[in-house]
């Protein structure tokens, strides 16, 4: 089974991420998600574009300062994976908006509340952990640990789980939260799928 996922890895990779706009759209088409939760994905792709441009360039042009290297090589040209990952990105800020419309008290996203950051924070350190193992578990990608600001936390697979893309998901979170404070305009208490009561 882990060796068939191995060998799908790369093609689930660029699946999810390409289908992310078209499930989001149709959530929003649908009129389950509404304009605010639509321009949030798109916060959340541009900002991903911050830290995948310089990953995915500074590994595939051969520039002598790589951040990662593919263990297995990329199947298609690496920009194909960087717009990938940046959709990824934006429906990972988007499960984070889920949670924390799940988790936190209505109305959401309309002052700042500690709470509504902590879910943030901690779903992303969550889910950058959980992409990091998944890459290093199939053999995708491993971050290089060379460089003095990048250490090793964890080795897991033979593979280093370095500090830079949990930092990386530390700041972005309150960006992006600070971002979506600053789009809302209080009109909508739910801005997510309606409660199960409705």
């Amino acid at each position: 089974m882990l060796e068939l996922f191995q060998s799908s890895y790369y093609a689930l990779d660029l699946l999810i991420g390409y289908a992310a706009p078209l499930v989001v759209f149709g959530l929003y088409r649908a009129g389950r998600v509404d304009r605010f939760v639509w321009r949030l994905f798109w916060v959340g792709c541009a900002l991903g574009l911050t830290w995948e441009v310089p990953m995915f360039v500074l590994s595939g042009e051969d520039m002598g300062v790589p951040l990662l290297v593919w263990i297995r090589p990329l199947p298609a040209h690496y920009v194909i994976f960087m717009v990938s990952h940046t959709l990824w990105d934006g429906g990972l800020f988007l499960v984070g908006v889920w949670l924390v419309r799940r988790l936190c008290r209505a109305p959401s996203f309309e002052a700042f509340r500690w709470q509504e950051l902590g879910v943030l924070l901690v779903w992303g350190q969550v889910s950058e952990l959980m992409v990091e193992l998944s890459s290093t578990l199939n053999d995708g990608w491993v971050f290089i640990t060379e460089y003095g600001y990048n250490p090793t936390l964890l080795q897991f697979n033979g593979h280093p789980i370095t500090l830079m893309p949990q930092l990386v998901w530390l700041a972005a979170p309150v960006v992006f939260y600070l971002i979506a404070l600053r789009m809302s305009d209080g009109s909508s208490p739910s801005r997510w799928l309606p409660p199960d009561d409705e």
